[in-house]
């Protein structure tokens, strides 16, 4: 087991607070300091940054990212049995952690951030699709944060850095990579857990682009990719048949087949797509 700080060890922290990981807040801990360290350094030189961790637990992450050296650790916790601990971490490391309790999905963390800003976080399973979309789909680009450096199931991780042509490949794929650089940066197996899940977790590291890789709407452009993969089996000119009567003349205006499926089609053609639709 690693020694990044004076505090003790994970294991000994949940014991002394009760942390027993609760399946309803899908909690799954990591106890290896040595992993929660080279999680951290997957989110690149954090000297100078504020991070947003959501879901610290018993604070492994935390205090990964504290020791990597960033400027500050804003952490939001729902389980109030963490606090305590996370408030020990804290002392550790005076005026670098802040910790909200409340749900992650109800608060805006942006008053209390300074930028640049980091989103650093081994996501609870049963929300992390969901923030990641939001953190995907501000009103205005780019976003307030540099990068996410997400744990998420394997699977989600997988779907996040589809290429056109594989199974995984859908919309998520699409909202990440238009606006994202992403790649999966560590494998974790379920035993890494505490307890282990059921899957394999993976995280993944995007780095925002300063603007979308190729222009569209982006309300057009989620509607076209929605309708086409929510009927994915379907030809296109069938799928997106709702959207406009002229939809096959729209397909070949910009080079794809209207019998192709959307599973076939390419980040930069849904965007030629969704201009033909404007």
């Amino acid at each position: 087991m690693a020694t990044i700080d004076p505090l003790p060890p994970l294991r000994q922290v949940i014991n002394d607070h009760g942390l027993s990981a609760r399946k309803s807040l899908g909690q799954n801990f990591l106890l290896d300091l040595n992993l929660t360290a080279k999680i951290a350094r997957q989110a690149g030189d954090l000297t100078g940054a504020d991070v947003l961790e959501i879901g610290p637990g018993p604070g492994g992450l935390t205090r990964g990212l504290l020791a990597s050296g960033a400027r500050r650790v804003l952490a939001v916790e729902k389980d109030s049995r963490c606090i305590p601990a996370l408030q020990q971490i804290a002392d550790a490391y005076p005026g670098r952690l802040e910790i909200i309790e409340g749900d992650a999905l109800s608060i805006d963390p942006l008053s209390r951030l300074t930028p640049p800003i980091r989103i650093a976080a081994n996501l609870p399973y049963n929300i992390g699709t969901e923030l990641l979309v939001r953190w995907l789909t501000p009103k205005a680009w780019p976003p307030f944060w540099e990068s996410l450096t997400l744990m998420f199931q394997r699977e989600v991780a997988q779907r996040i850095v589809a290429q056109p042509g594989s199974k995984a490949y859908g919309r998520l794929a699409l909202l990440a990579q238009w606006r994202c650089d992403a790649r999966i940066v560590l494998d974790l197996p379920p035993q890494a857990f505490t307890p282990p899940p059921k899957v394999s977790s993976a995280v993944v590291h995007l780095t925002a682009l300063t603007e979308p890789r190729f222009p569209a709407d982006p309300a057009i452009l989620s509607r076209v990719v929605a309708t086409a993969f929510n009927q994915r089996r379907k030809m296109l000119r069938a799928s997106l048949r709702g959207l406009a009567p002229d939809v096959e003349d729209r397909l070949n205006a910009v080079g794809i087949a209207p019998t192709s499926r959307a599973e076939e089609i390419g980040l930069e053609q849904f965007c030629a797509l969704a201009r033909q639709f404007e």
